[in-house]
């Protein structure tokens, strides 16, 4: 008896909009045209059965639902009721299965949808119809791969945050209510969920009774609110905790502790921080590498390449779950304190390797790890006896804070953790010291003052010559941004001392040298400041140093502008911008550009020096005070807007500006570097011819203001 099925499929109408999804529509649809056999995996609410059927339309496709088996020995019976087939003999489904599809010319895609507590038998199906039946495809989504020759795996994302946002405006209009894409409740509801289709689905289903604001407030529970699905959904859809409990019933123990240690990490870890923070009491250190494996077969765990190497990630859902879990184990106090202890390390071995060849990769590690950073910063920090651990982890990353672009939240942690008494006083010591210094770079210098004399009263006190040493460099630097070049000068070079009677010698110390440079330099004496550059330079490319050395680069290009040299000092700043950019350093991006600015100026391109300008403008607010309110610093600022104005006029220059201003960071840097094509505003005027002001090629050296930041 034959059955319309195997003719037209049995693929279910869509009773709903197909919302986004279009890039992983396409792709799946060439996997479909190239391999016979494809696994659309995903964590449970991903939306991997809609986009497996929405893909499968194109084809004489059937559709077999296997959530609902339970019995491996009845997987066969389910495909061949599926497919609409009727055989009384007493052979086996299995043969009545493949005497049917063998006919010549049957081709057919199968769906096999929800295999994953059946995957070894399903394994076993699919490879042998596959070697059988040369006219069949398979397309199978489930929660795991099923590992049979041939197959293609098709990892299925989350929503981004656009589509989730679309999904969730088109599900809450099928609820007759209407919510703005733009709501900046609704975009941080989309964010929460994940971009998980069916969280978002769950979430507008709940818009006939709450706002999405009250939907945020109550947001802490997340499994209770979010469920009541429509009674058409399968079970494991109905609610969010049933969806992601059916993976959680897939697993074995040790798969399911290891599911509730992993929550204790804030956000994507590494497979050395796993089996150290997750081993012990039941799971053997060498076991985790297998099970976390397991994990990510099953889409419990996301698996991704960064900068850092390998990473592994769980969604906040499946991470709110789990965390369920740990906390029932009474094991949760214990895997908290091993997640501290690993981060404590890891920032001890990246502030020691900073100054060194890896410095990139250090600054990658660290970027990676800073979700897990923050978690151990919270946790020593909320705890009085482990204060002392807070400051030390808070100072020890001061070249994060001060070199990678985070001086605002290295000051929020710093001065919680100086706050503190922790009766361990080699740790505040520090962590004033970098507070001090990280104030400085924001252009804030009574609290830099502050925590410096603090800092320099208790190490003299305690004898700590290492914290005298560092609490006097920064306040070199202090009197360097403020305009006091002689006293700046006299504490560098004290403090230099210091540093080599105590056998010193890291970024800090080098970028010491690299300030007295600077202080020199605005002093007129360009032949020491290139003396003591050029010595800094040296050391870091001995010891494979990039970002002091930028700033030594810094300097280099300030005293080449000032002799008369601009081609050379802007192949310096060109070297210069790449490092610190490369480092997201903001502020030595923003002083190149500055210095660029001026340089660009001097070969006679005001319009560009004019849009160099701007851009720099833009960005100064990310960093602090511009140019450290610094009558030294802004002086080539003001003689490159001078001239700049005298050559094209105001309306020009400002038109320049604002165009400037327009660029992003990532546009203002290529723009700085020459490597993107220059567009500017139709000009309305003739250019003057070139005329170098008086004084263009001396050092500038007018103090006038206060306040502001450090080159350094």
């Amino acid at each position: 008896m034959r059955d319309d099925r195997l003719s037209d499929g049995n693929l279910p109408l869509e009773l709903d909009a197909f919302v986004g999804r279009s890039a992983e529509l396409a792709g799946l649809s060439r996997l479909l045209d190239s391999a016979r056999l494809v696994t659309v995996t995903g964590a449970g609410g991903i939306g991997k059965s809609r986009l497996a059927t929405r893909a499968a339309r194109p084809h004489r496709a059937c559709l077999v639902e296997l959530a609902s088996v339970r019995d491996p020995e009845f997987v066969d019976h389910a495909v061949v009721e599926a497919l609409g087939l009727t055989d009384h003999t007493a052979r086996p489904p299995r043969e009545a299965l493949l005497a049917r599809l063998a006919e010549p010319g049957r081709e057919l895609l199968l769906v096999l949808d929800g295999f994953e507590h059946l995957v070894e038998v399903c394994a076993e199906l699919v490879d042998d119809l596959l070697r059988r039946l040369p006219g069949l495809r398979v397309l199978a989504v489930g929660r795991r791969p099923l590992a049979v020759a041939g197959e293609r795996v098709f990892p299925l994302a989350p929503l981004g945050a656009p589509e989730a946002v679309e999904l969730f405006v088109d599900r809450a209009a099928q609820q007759g209510v209407t919510v703005l894409a733009e709501d900046p409740d609704v975009r941080e509801l989309c964010g929460r969920l994940d971009g998980i289709p069916l969280a978002v689905e769950l979430a507008a289903g709940r818009l006939r009774a709450l706002s999405p604001a009250q939907l945020l407030d109550r947001f802490e529970d997340r499994f209770r609110l979010l469920a009541g699905a429509a009674r058409c959904a399968p079970a494991r859809h109905r609610t969010l905790r049933t969806a992601i409990g059916w993976s959680h019933e897939l697993c074995t123990p040790g798969e399911r502790l290891l599911w509730s240690r992993l929550t204790v990490f804030a956000g994507p870890f590494d497979l050395e921080a796993a089996e150290y923070v997750c081993s012990g009491n039941g799971l053997p250190e060498e076991d985790v590498v297998d099970v976390l494996a397991e994990l990510v077969a099953q889409s419990v765990v996301g698996r991704e390449e960064s900068p850092a190497g390998a990473r592994y990630r769980m969604l906040d859902t499946v991470r709110a779950y789990g965390a369920d879990w740990l906390e029932g184990t009474g094991d949760a106090d214990r895997l908290r304190r091993r997640h501290r202890d690993w981060y404590l390390g890891l920032a001890t071995w990246c502030e020691l390797d900073w100054f060194s060849p890896r410095q990139s990769e250090v600054a990658a590690r660290v970027e990676a790890e800073l979700p897990n950073l923050r978690c151990a910063l919270d946790h020593c920090l909320a705890d009085p006896e482990e204060a002392h651990l807070g400051q030390y982890l808070a100072g020890s990353l001061w070249f994060y804070w001060a070199g990678c672009g985070r001086l605002s939240e290295g000051r929020h942690w710093l001065e919680q953790a100086v706050r503190l008494d922790s009766g361990h006083e080699l740790s505040r010591l520090k962590a004033l010291w970098v507070l001090g210094y990280v104030a400085i770079l924001q252009g804030d210098p009574v609290p830099a003052l502050a925590a410096l004399q603090e800092c320099r009263e208790e190490a003299e006190r305690s004898a700590n010559p290492t914290a005298v040493a560092y609490a006097e460099h920064r306040t070199g630097c202090l009197a360097l941004v403020t305009d006091d070049m002689p006293r700046a000068e006299a504490l560098l070079r004290s403090a230099l001392e210091r540093y080599q009677e105590i056998g010193e010698l890291n970024s800090n110390v080098l970028m010491g040298q690299v300030e007295l440079a600077m202080a020199r330099a605005f002093q007129g004496d360009l032949s020491e400041a290139v003396k003591l550059c050029d010595d800094v330079r040296r050391v870091c490319e001995d010891h494979g140093e990039r970002w002091t050395r930028s700033y030594a680069l810094y300097v280099l290009a300030y005293a080449a502008w000032s002799e008369g040299d601009p081609g050379g000092a802007r192949d310096l700043l060109t070297d210069c911008l790449g490092a610190a950019h490369a480092f997201n350093d903001l502020l030595g991006s923003v002083l190149s550009i500055e210095l660029l600015a001026l340089v660009t100026m001097a070969q006679d391109d005001p319009v560009e020096a004019a849009v160099l300008q701007g851009a720099a403008a833009a960005m100064w607010p990310s960093v602090g005070l511009p140019l450290f309110g610094s009558a030294f610093y802004n002086a080539p600022h003001e003689r490159c807007e001078a001239t700049a104005r005298e050559r094209l006029g105001d309306a020009r220059y400002e038109e320049c500006v604002r165009a400037g201003a327009r660029l992003d960071r990532e546009a203002a840097v290529a723009r700085a570097l020459g490597r993107v094509p220059r567009a500017l505003p139709a000009q309305r005027g003739a250019v003057r011819p070139a005329r170098e002001p008086a004084g263009m090629r001396e050092p500038a050296a007018s103090p006038t203001r206060k306040g502001g930041e450090t080159a350094g």
